[in-house]
């Protein structure tokens, strides 16, 4: 009995948490009512005239959208694959390292620019590849010609993917080099005696322990196939680079909130949030198959 009532003061304590939850969060979602609608705000949700589908016919139709899924599902693969590949080559480097101290404080180092924001960090890009910037600079040393990296298409969508995987290999590397210390000792050692070098330790011992976690790692991320990175993207693009740098959710931002079609923003995000929810369930039955991951 007095377990019972100790369970119940502990989920009572959930409560204020659920009630801001469905205050702000599922109340709100009768908003995507508009999508429907050809919304008018003076007329508001109940006195604007419904369209059924027509706002999503024009999803297909618009040639804009085209570009921008295009660009969102470019951007986000690219950044999930080299924020798979890049974070695990760096923590088989530094898991080599014999020095404890040494590896303590360049993993602490890579870790920091995780936490910080993409506001800061986007002036800080901005400062350094901006036409008179650091890196144009370094290059006119050596006889290159200065380039505009911010503003031009054929760089835009490198430098947003550099500078994530910058931001953010550091914090996946943890994550490997976590699993990697769970590795039996034991198999390190029977491979040098084996004649196994460092390469084929690596090879046959550290990466064969490691896979699943990347595959877990590796299907988890499906689902943000169509999160490309709204606040990176939003402080480092500008008109010029539209075409290689417009996203979905850049896209909606724009088409509602400054062209003031919020129906058919509405239906570009709801088509986005449908698509990503469908990718998400798809990681997670991944995840248990592969990796033997499962949330229930």
């Amino acid at each position: 009995m007095h377990s019972k009532k100790n369970e119940l003061y502990y989920h009572s304590m959930l409560l204020p948490g659920m009630i801001l939850i469905f205050i702000f969060s599922i109340i709100p979602m009768f908003g995507i009512i508009i999508a429907f609608q050809k919304f008018v705000p003076a007329k508001g949700i109940f006195g604007s005239p419904f369209v059924g589908l027509y706002n999503f016919k024009l999803l297909f139709t618009y040639p804009d959208v085209r570009q921008v899924i295009f660009n969102t599902v470019l951007i986000a693969t690219i950044k999930i694959i080299l924020g798979i590949v890049v974070p695990v080559f760096f923590a088989i480097l530094l898991n080599e390292v014999r020095s404890v101290a040494y590896k303590r404080t360049v993993q602490t180092i890579v870790y920091l620019p995780h936490f910080l924001s993409w506001v800061i960090l986007a002036v800080m890009f901005k400062n350094i590849l901006s036409y008179t910037g650091m890196v144009n600079k370094s290059g006119s040393v050596f006889g290159a010609e200065p380039a505009m990296f911010l503003t031009a298409n054929k760089w835009f969508r490198s430098v947003i993917v550099s500078t994530d995987v910058w931001k953010e290999f550091g914090y996946g590397a943890v994550i490997y080099i976590a699993a990697m210390t769970n590795i039996n000792p034991n198999l390190y050692e029977a491979a040098e005696i084996d004649g196994a070098n460092r390469w084929h330790k690596i090879k046959y011992v550290t990466l064969p322990s490691i896979k699943p976690t990347i595959i877990l790692m590796a299907t988890l991320a499906l689902g943000n196939v169509l999160n490309a990175g709204f606040e990176q993207i939003f402080t480092m693009y500008s008109p010029l680079v539209y075409e290689s740098g417009d996203i979905i959710d850049t896209y909606v931002y724009r088409m509602g909130l400054e062209k003031m079609q919020y129906s058919f923003a509405t239906a570009v995000g709801l088509f986005k949030s449908v698509v990503s929810f469908v990718l998400i369930v798809l990681a997670y039955k991944l995840a248990d198959k592969f990796a033997g991951y499962s949330i229930f």
